[in-house]
C-alpha cells in the first residue's frame, strides 16, 4: 500500500450544490406566499339578485343493520332477503331515489356486502355509505 503525501494542485471537478439548494428552497418560500394572491387576480363586481328557495329535495331513504343483523328501512324492520323487493318498490315510485346505508361496526362484512348487492340489483345508483367520524 502506498500513501501520497505530496499536495497536488489538481482542479476538483465535484459540484457544490449547496448554493443550488439554498436557492431552491428561497424560490419555494417566494412562491408559497405568492400563490394564495394569485387566486382572485381578477376583481369583479358581482350582480345583486334576488335570493331563491333551494331545490326541495326529499329525504333518503335509510337502509340500516344493526348489531345482531337486523335490516331496517327508516326504522321498519324487514327481512334481509325483501330488502331488493323493497327497494325495488320504491325505486318505482320514485326514479331519482337516494338510500344511505348504515351498519353498527360490529356487523359481518357479508352482510353489508349482501345489502349492497340488493341496492344494485334494485336499480338504485345513487348509495351513500355513512360512516362515524
Amino acid at each position: 500500500m502506498a500513501f501520497s503525501t505530496q499536495d497536488s494542485d489538481e482542479v476538483l471537478s465535484e459540484i457544490n450544490v449547496t448554493p443550488l439548494v439554498d436557492v431552491m428552497l428561497v424560490l419555494l418560500v417566494v412562491f408559497i406566499v405568492t400563490a394564495p394572491l394569485l387566486t382572485n387576480a381578477i376583481p369583479i363586481s358581482l350582480p345583486k339578485t334576488e335570493s331563491v328557495a333551494p331545490v326541495e329535495q326529499k329525504d333518503p331513504l335509510v337502509v340500516s343493520i344493526d348489531g345482531q343483523g337486523k335490516v331496517f328501512i327508516n326504522k321498519d324492520e324487514i327481512q334481509p332477503n325483501l330488502l331488493e323487493i323493497n327497494l325495488a318498490g320504491a325505486k318505482a315510485k320514485n326514479p331519482d331515489i337516494r338510500v344511505q346505508l348504515q351498519a353498527d361496526d360490529g356487523v359481518n362484512y357479508g352482510e353489508v356486502a349482501r345489502a349492497m348487492a340488493s341496492i344494485e340489483r334494485a336499480g338504485i345508483t345513487k348509495l351513500s355509505v355513512i360512516t362515524a367520524k
